[in-house]
């Protein structure tokens, strides 16, 4: 498919696009479109002149997001399915010893607003944008057609309203290929095996950026005593650590069903769950009760929710990351190990960091910086797009 329509842009905002960035702002076009739908493939022009081709989103921010810089390619099925063979070669190369990974990583795979994770032969969808509804039947084609062994695509829609921030809207379940996802998907992850709920668990059903993380985290759990895990969620750290070494763990998170399933997790590695601790309540409130009882753990595993989801919340999200951070602090015991980790886009490693050390200050601890990772290779980010930086993860010692 072609261009239906043209969107001028306003004076000097095309070199941008042309050095790669995925994005075009609704205030950057120089006169809004009457009545055009979602979805409709559109040419991005500068004085006339061809700049890019991407599909319309008239509900976001974001009016145009960039699937092509060459004017003779087409949008239609050959596309798609073009774009997911290349990220599911990328994924080939790269991604090892796991059967959970991420297929399609969005704008990092040149496929703006598209998410795509896989649970063992079972795919799970998520559309970003209301501009890609129109096509999602190709990429539901693609999806099963250029992977070996898929039972099913499972549909989890993320499409979100004009006041909210991406990825903020409210998600649908359904069945958009092949077989109906079972209660509970079973994947390998580097020898530790994981329960995923895809219908109702957080994003597609588990956070797989955080694989490698958890995988190191076993590493590190090796001779720890006593270990917490905060925002723990289905467990994936509170197991790693356990299968580590790890004496006993608490793993905390206010989502009881998220807890329920981490129990499953435990018992799923044959860890028997009542050696270890598991609390349905707040994070912070359960800190400051452990300082009160003079609590300590030899690691403590920091991995929250996203704080700053709008750049009008990164100031705020900065001073809960100090706060959490020194809260962490507090029950880390002398020689003991924090990993803490950030998903804010919006918040940068630097800002991060300034954070941690604020905290560090606070709570009068020396800290000395162990290690420092990022996203995993199934999650690639285009060098024009620094938005797409977002995981940030430091293990931090404590002087003992």
């Amino acid at each position: 498919m072609k261009a239906e329509a043209e969107l001028p842009l306003r004076k000097d905002l095309a070199r941008h696009l042309r050095a790669g960035h995925p994005w075009v702002f609704r205030k950057a076009v120089e006169r809004a479109p009457a009545r055009l739908p979602a979805g409709t493939i559109v040419d991005v022009t500068e004085d006339g002149r061809f700049v890019a081709r991407g599909y319309y989103d008239p509900h976001s921010a974001i009016s145009v997001r960039i699937l092509t810089r060459e004017p003779a390619e087409a949008i239609d099925a050959a596309f798609w399915r073009r774009r997911v063979a290349r990220a599911v070669a990328l994924r080939r190369e790269l991604v090892r010893d796991t059967t959970g990974y991420r297929v399609v990583h969005g704008e990092g795979d040149a496929l703006p607003g598209v998410v795509a994770d896989r649970y063992d032969r079972h795919v799970v969808l998520k559309l970003y944008s209301a501009g890609l509804t129109p096509h999602r039947a190709e990429i539901v084609e693609a999806l099963h057609a250029e992977q070996e062994g898929v039972a099913g695509v499972f549909g989890r829609d993320e499409i979100p309203r004009d006041d909210q921030d991406e990825g903020e809207g409210g998600g649908s379940g359904r069945v958009l290929w092949g077989a109906e996802p079972p209660e509970r998907i079973a994947i390998d992850e580097h020898g530790m095996k994981v329960l995923v709920d895809v219908r109702r668990g957080q994003k597609t059903g588990h956070f797989l950026d955080q694989r490698e993380n958890r995988r190191m985290v076993r590493d590190l759990a090796r001779g720890r005593a006593e270990a917490l895990n905060l925002f723990g969620y289905t467990g994936g750290f509170s197991v790693a650590a356990a299968l580590g070494g790890a004496g006993h763990v608490v793993t905390v998170d206010v989502d009881r069903d998220a807890i329920a399933l981490a129990r499953e997790n435990f018992r799923a590695n044959g860890l028997d769950a009542a050696d270890h601790a598991f609390a349905a309540e707040d994070c912070f409130e359960l800190l400051a009760r452990y300082k009160r009882e003079g609590r300590r753990f030899d690691l403590v595993v920091c991995d929250p929710p996203a704080f700053a989801k709008s750049q009008k919340a990164v100031e705020g999200a900065l001073a809960g990351y100090a706060s959490l951070n020194r809260a962490a602090l507090a029950v880390l015991a002398p020689g003991g190990l924090l990993v803490t980790a950030s998903c804010s886009a919006r918040v940068s490693a630097e800002q991060f960091a300034d954070a941690v050390k604020e905290a560090a200050y606070k709570a009068r601890v020396d800290l000395a910086l162990v290690a420092e990772t990022r996203q995993p290779p199934d999650h690639p980010v285009s060098l024009q797009f620094r938005e797409g930086r977002y995981l940030k993860c430091m293990v931090l010692r404590r002087a003992g």
